[in-house]
């Protein structure tokens, strides 16, 4: 039982943690653009490299 003492205060520490990286990501703009990389992908690719 003495190991609660511990675990609970970790276990709080690192969801505190887990919520701060995720609200730093939201003010950065992690997510503003979420449909802008899938329809990358999918555009005409332009090969810049010189014809032989």
């Amino acid at each position: 039982m003495n190991v609660l003492i511990y675990l609970i205060p970790v276990a709080l520490g690192l969801g505190a943690l887990g919520l701060a990286a995720f609200l730093w990501s939201i003010r950065s703009g992690q997510y503003s653009d979420l449909d802008g990389a899938a329809e990358r992908i999918l555009g005409e690719e332009v090969d810049e490299r010189p014809k032989a």
